[in-house]
């Protein structure tokens, strides 16, 4: 029987999901600890936009001795596993979980407090299930609730430039996932069948300039893109 999961849960067990990502996603732990150096270390007010099993969280919480942070996710599964991780830290009193869908934010339709001034905004393998009208709203958003001087960092998946491009990054991903013992279909057999959830819905990937654009067009001063390989990408920016 297949599991159904929302976009982003990826594994119809969530339990499988740091291993399951470690092995799909090459480079999965330089992508976050690339993300989490482009936030100053003395951040003290951070949005963490889909914050999973809380990964990235655990990185940011090590990386900003000073900072609070306030993680969404659509996902109940999710931020019980994100809890239940922290629990075992001593960072669990500097994080507040919100089971919100971030698209609701960024549409002017959510029901729960967010908060603003924030000196940074984070997100990680997520915002790509937005569609690209979406994107530009959540950009907008993110931008008027920065402090000034404050920044924006997303790690996910992107469009490439070329067949020729996604021919190859494919291939080195297989070879990635054998390197770290398993294969593609032992990973694939795993994947749940994901369903929309608010207003996220399959993978619905965007250029490195078609989000930069964005991000400009939203009002960042100054947009980057820090770290790429292949189909996997950190960008962003600054108010």
């Amino acid at each position: 029987m297949t599991t159904t999961i929302y976009p982003g849960e990826v594994f119809a067990d969530t339990q499988l999901f740091d291993t399951g990502i470690r092995q799909l996603i090459p480079h999965y732990d330089l992508m976050l600890d690339t993300l989490v150096a482009c936030v100053p270390s003395n951040a003290r007010h951070v949005l963490e936009l889909g914050c999973g099993t809380g990964e990235l969280s655990l990185k940011l919480l090590k990386h900003c001795p000073d900072a609070q942070i306030m993680a969404v996710d659509y996902s109940p599964r999710m931020i019980k596993m994100s809890k239940s991780k922290l629990e075992k830290t001593q960072f669990l009193e500097r994080i507040t979980f919100i089971e919100a869908d971030f698209g609701a934010w960024a549409n002017g339709e959510m029901k729960k407090e967010i908060g603003t001034n924030f000196d940074a905004c984070v997100s990680s393998l997520a915002i790509h299930h937005l569609t690209d009208e979406m994107k530009y709203k959540l950009s907008t958003c993110i931008g008027k609730n920065l402090v000034e001087g404050g920044c924006f960092w997303n790690a996910d998946p992107i469009l490439q430039e070329s067949s020729q491009l996604q021919e190859i990054y494919l291939k080195l991903r297989e070879q990635w996932t054998i390197n770290q013992g398993s294969t593609i279909d032992n990973i694939r057999s795993k994947i749940g069948n994901s369903q929309p959830q608010g207003h996220s819905g399959q993978d619905r990937l965007t250029t490195i300039e078609t989000h930069l654009t964005m991000l400009s067009s939203a009002g960042f001063k100054t947009v980057a893109n820090p770290w790429r390989f292949f189909g996997l990408a950190i960008f962003g920016g600054w108010v």
